[in-house]
């Protein structure tokens, strides 16, 4: 199965996708995690990669396809994928029906006031980017990762005022790309309220999992 997990800053798309990445044995693709092994493998398209975000922009859409497309060519990904921040515009949507067609297109619905509640509560693994909650998920031992001993953090776009920026920059983004998958069909949308594990039974009943 070919997936697409759509949904605002603080949906809990990374937490489902790892999720159904163990349980539904596919591999879970973000568009953080290619940027950083582009620019780890240090190969050309890296080197621009590694400018381009030195730079504070945005990476290209042609270049952002080009890793999606190279990565999804992988052996591990020729049954089914999760993609996680890809597609963001209709025109990557577009680029991904010609050589990788999506099956189904899952939106992650939360209201406002939760997701300034489990932003500004965020804590991350610097190490290999586990995510808690101080209140909800803390780790064991505090400011240390269960998974990895890694050090803890709060990141710095999780303040309120840079949280009411990302969410409405991603409604400008995204409304059109919900849009452009409804019309076809693919797409589903779930209440993302609720426990992680709670949202996965309303997510394996939406994609009949």
């Amino acid at each position: 199965m070919r997936m697409v997990f759509l949904g605002p800053p603080g949906a809990g798309k990374g937490t489902l996708a790892a999720m159904a990445s163990t349980r539904m044995v596919l591999p879970h693709i973000s568009t953080g995690d290619l940027f950083r092994a582009a620019i780890g493998d240090g190969s050309e398209l890296g080197k621009k990669v590694k400018g381009i975000l030195a730079e504070g922009k945005l990476v290209s859409d042609d270049l952002t396809i080009e890793l999606v497309k190279g990565r999804l060519s992988g052996k591990d990904a020729l049954e089914g994928w999760i993609l996680d921040g890809f597609p963001r515009t209709v025109l990557q949507a577009q680029a991904l029906e010609g050589f990788d067609p999506v099956d189904i297109v899952v939106n992650f619905d939360v209201d406002d006031a939760l997701i300034l509640s489990r932003l500004t509560g965020r804590i991350v693994c610097k190490s290999c980017g586990k995510i808690y909650h101080a209140t909800t998920m803390p780790p064991a031992k505090e400011g240390v990762c269960d998974a990895c001993e890694g050090i803890l953090y709060t990141r710095p776009d999780d303040t309120k005022d840079a949280i009411w920026t990302r969410l409405s920059a991603y409604r400008q983004q995204t409304a059109p790309l919900i849009e452009w998958y409804g019309s076809r069909g693919k797409l589903v949308t779930i209440d993302g309220a609720g426990t992680p594990e709670e949202v996965y039974v309303r997510f394996a009943g939406a994609v009949g999992r």
